[in-house]
């Protein structure tokens, strides 16, 4: 029976080229010349770390630019709140979503389920297995899904026929 998977999942890969490309850029920038400033992946987050507030500001621009530039979704990272760190330097942590949580995959299954097509959609882990008799009745859920915003990042991965 055919099926799919729908997965919301980030190359930590391309991630840590996307870090690299913006420690090199703001070693080159004139307003980052002599100045303090750190960024860092650690599993599933990344530590930034900067002088002042406005810098802070600066370094999560460059690293969203480098990270769409390099296929990264943005809808997969949630930047928490800046905070002051000791004498006036500026911190922030942004996290990495890996996986569906389990209420918004509880969202798509209903979401599926409402359309009233003839397919199947179980929650598998951090993962929607959608199974179906009919290829059309897949391709059919898969733009309903693209369709509607769901506020992650979706990839459909593992296409059975």
């Amino acid at each position: 029976m055919p099926s799919f998977d729908v997965v919301c999942e980030l190359d930590l890969q391309e991630v840590d080229n996307a870090i690299n490309q913006t420690e090199r850029e703001l070693g080159n920038r004139f307003d980052f010349k002599g100045t303090t400033f750190e960024v860092r992946r650690e599993d599933h987050t990344i530590q930034l770390h900067a002088q002042d507030d406005f810098k802070l500001r600066a370094l999560v621009e460059i690293l969203q630019e480098r990270l769409a530039k390099r296929n990264v979704p943005l809808k997969a990272i949630h930047a928490g709140e800046p905070e002051p760190g000791p004498m006036g330097t500026a911190k922030q942590k942004l996290d990495l979503q890996q996986g569906i949580v389990s209420e918004k995959a509880r969202e798509i299954v209903k979401h599926i389920k409402d359309s009233k097509l003839k397919v199947q959609a179980a929650i598998q882990g951090a993962q929607v297995r959608v199974t179906g008799k009919k290829r059309d009745d897949l391709q059919a859920v898969m733009q309903l899904l693209r369709g509607k915003d769901f506020d992650l990042a979706m990839q459909f991965t593992n296409f059975r026929d």
